[in-house]
């Protein structure tokens, strides 16, 4: 009897050990995420470099155009619905917007294979880390930020976006 007992005690002992670890955070001595990111409506983009699908460096977020960032990701259902609108809108509107699509964390051939398969020709960037993502605080996908000539974040939503509603935002500024 009362080895049985020292073994439920050990047990429940064991058990509230590993609750507790798990409620431990390997980033408690990392900063919160801020404001002063520029991911925020009414914020300053900050500039920040990605790779793009064919290899070259591109900045993004330099004032002068209007800047669309649109993350997504080839397995996500409403991110697949809502590309031939995004590729209408970017090839419709270049000469004055910077249209730039986000992918998030997936390998090279696979988007590729997306895009040539779907004859898509938008500005696809690789943010192969997820650094830009964790960067603008993307928790759900497709999220779209509109960023003003001058830089200023004026715009985000998490979900799908129809044509009507980008331009209508667009078209404000």
């Amino acid at each position: 009897m009362i080895r049985k007992s020292f073994f439920i005690i050990i047990g429940v002992i064991m058990v509230a050990l590993g609750y507790w670890y798990t409620l431990l955070d390997d980033d408690t001595n990392k900063p919160l995420p801020s404001n002063e990111n520029g991911v925020k409506v009414g914020q300053t983009l900050t500039p920040f470099i990605l790779e793009s699908l064919d290899g070259s460096q591109v900045k993004v977020g330099q004032p002068g155009k209007i800047t669309v960032i649109n993350f997504w990701a080839t397995w996500c259902p409403p991110c697949v619905e809502e590309m031939p609108t995004l590729e209408g809108f970017s090839q419709n509107n270049q000469q004055k917007i910077d249209f730039y699509a986000v992918n998030l964390q997936e390998p090279n051939g696979k988007i590729s294979d997306f895009m040539n398969k779907n004859q898509y020709t938008m500005t696809v960037l690789l943010d192969k880390n997820g650094s830009i993502g964790k960067k603008f605080q993307v928790t759900a996908i497709p999220t779209t930020i509109i960023v003003n000539k001058h830089g200023m974040v004026k715009y985000r939503k998490s979900g799908a976006m129809t044509r009507i509603e980008i331009e209508g935002i667009i078209n404000s500024l």
